[in-house]
């Protein structure tokens, strides 16, 4: 069992991948696998789903499971006993709950030995750089085209000395 993210991009059992990509492309590389109907899918998602809706859930082998706090979400994941676990990021969860970042991401990584274990989000913020600190593999794929706004191109930043959003410049 493979998942295709892109062309040379693919994720593999028994491994805690953190990827940040569009929702177009996570929803491409899950619907096009006609594959992952033969496994046990758990998708996590908190408040709020941005691509559930869009997922093709013609399996009796997948399982929706919403926390809608950061102590379900690790309960979640300790009960988990898929194949897939899909975690869409939901910051919202970790609202005055910072002591559960080590623990969250402990819990994925341990489940991540024995499954597919996939934390998703279209772009990173502060918990979500908190949980992948224990991931085995962090992918980010920049949108093209009308997606990319936020993202100068990388003419633009030689010219005028301005550095994107997503690169820090380290001091000496």
């Amino acid at each position: 069992m493979l998942i295709e993210l892109s062309k040379g991009i693919t994720l593999h059992p028994g491994s805690f991948t953190a990827v940040i990509a569009p929702e177009r492309k996570i929803l491409s590389a899950l619907n096009s696998n006609a594959d992952l109907q033969r496994f046990l899918f758990l998708y996590v998602c908190g408040n709020y789903s941005r691509i559930l809706p869009g997922i093709s859930r013609t399996s009796n082998n997948f399982e929706v499971r919403r926390p809608f706090t950061a102590d379900q979400l690790l309960t979640v994941i300790h009960e988990a006993s898929h194949t897939i676990v899909f975690v869409e990021h939901d910051p919202t969860l970790f609202d005055g709950a910072d002591r559960l970042f080590v623990p969250i991401a402990s819990a994925l990584k341990q489940t991540g030995r024995e499954a597919l274990v996939i934390l998703w989000a279209p772009a990173s913020d502060r918990s979500f750089a908190a949980l992948i600190r224990q991931a085995d593999r962090i992918i980010e794929i920049i949108p093209e085209g009308p997606e990319r706004s936020g993202f100068a191109s990388p003419r633009s930043c030689r010219k005028s000395g301005v550095v994107p959003r997503a690169q820090k410049t380290l001091g000496v």
